[in-house]
């Protein structure tokens, strides 16, 4: 049995998690570049991260966000996913609030956040849930496009018993020049999901959390 990952995993945590039994290939099906700006004034902005590269390209063009909570101009963090949490952490700083995905993160702003002005730094492909739903609700918020994400639009030929999805971006890329029928599909989380039912009528199998651990639980429980 032959699976394929729409990104590049390490081989050898895809041997140790799928055993002997089944077989993983992965190919590229976004590319992704940071954009170079001039870091400005946060102020007193609460922060918000859906993404690892958002993170990376932050700090990349040298952003100071201010943890100092005392401080007049202190900056809350607001992240999606644990891997954006950990790659915050990379950087030496911590989050206010963890949400699986956007939709969450979009209900919680509003119900309890609405004095807060937001930054979203975020790639030019990022769903369009907070800037759609916070504006409606007089929140004042702004998206701030610090990486582009280019879907490749690579063909495969080849034929695969399942394949795993990652992003909404990476479904589009894949679905441009190749089928998901007659595949298990695995997703990393119910936006990425949202997406492929656009393409195809097949299941699609959804991760709880947004993280390879459970990704690789699914696919050992269905497979």
């Amino acid at each position: 049995m032959t699976i394929l990952f729409t990104k590049t995993i390490d081989a050898t945590l895809l041997s140790k998690e799928l055993g002997s039994d089944i077989s993983a290939e992965c190919i590229e099906v976004i590319r992704t570049e940071p954009i170079k700006m001039a870091a400005f004034d946060l102020k007193n902005h609460s922060l918000i991260f859906t993404s690892v590269n958002g993170v990376r390209s932050f700090f990349k063009n040298q952003f100071k966000p201010n943890e100092d909570f005392t401080a007049k101009n202190y900056n809350k963090i607001y992240c999606v996913g644990e891997k954006t949490k950990r790659e915050l952490r990379k950087y030496g700083f911590g989050t206010f609030k963890v949400l699986k995905n956007a939709d969450t993160l979009s209900r919680f702003i509003i119900g309890n956040c609405q004095h807060e002005q937001f930054f979203h730094f975020c790639g030019n492909l990022a769903i369009d849930v907070l800037d759609k739903d916070l504006p409606l609700q007089n929140i004042r918020y702004k998206k701030i496009t610090i990486y582009n994400t280019e879907e490749i639009h690579p063909s495969v030929p080849e034929k695969y018993h399942a394949a795993v999805f990652f992003s909404p971006s990476g479904v589009r890329s894949f679905a441009k020049l190749n089928s998901l029928e007659g595949m298990k599909i695995f997703s990393i989380g119910e936006t990425t999901s949202n997406e492929l039912r656009k393409h195809t009528t097949e299941e699609i199998f959804t991760s709880e959390e947004n993280n390879l651990a459970s990704i690789f639980g699914l696919i050992k429980k269905e497979l």
